[in-house]
């Protein structure tokens, strides 16, 4: 990202993005929220830009908390399983210290 920032256009409107992001990122992440707005667009022919952009940002937002969800759904069971696998080697460690 330039010191200038990344040229971005977002349902039609031109946008320019200060950062320290990489551009590339930066012109995927606003392609996402581009194609959002214009799917929710095609469903609400009355809403206005601002709805659509708060039912888009709505949407991302709802899609995020699921995937942070799933991740923490996965760091508990790799906790389980990690302690019941030390659980384990300790046992198996103290079976062939006490030979």
């Amino acid at each position: 990202m330039t010191n200038n920032g990344v040229e971005v256009e977002i349902y039609g409107e031109r946008y320019t993005i200060r950062g320290g992001a990489n551009e590339q990122q930066v012109k995927r992440l606003a392609s996402e929220v581009d194609q959002q707005m214009r799917e929710l667009a095609l469903t609400m022919r009355t809403a206005t830009p601002a709805k659509i952009a708060v039912l888009a940002a709505l949407h991302l937002a709802h899609e995020l908390h699921e995937v942070r969800a799933l991740q923490q759904e996965k760091e508990a069971d790799l906790d389980r399983r990690t302690s019941n696998l030390m659980e384990t080697i300790e046992a198996e460690l103290g079976a062939v210290r006490a030979r």
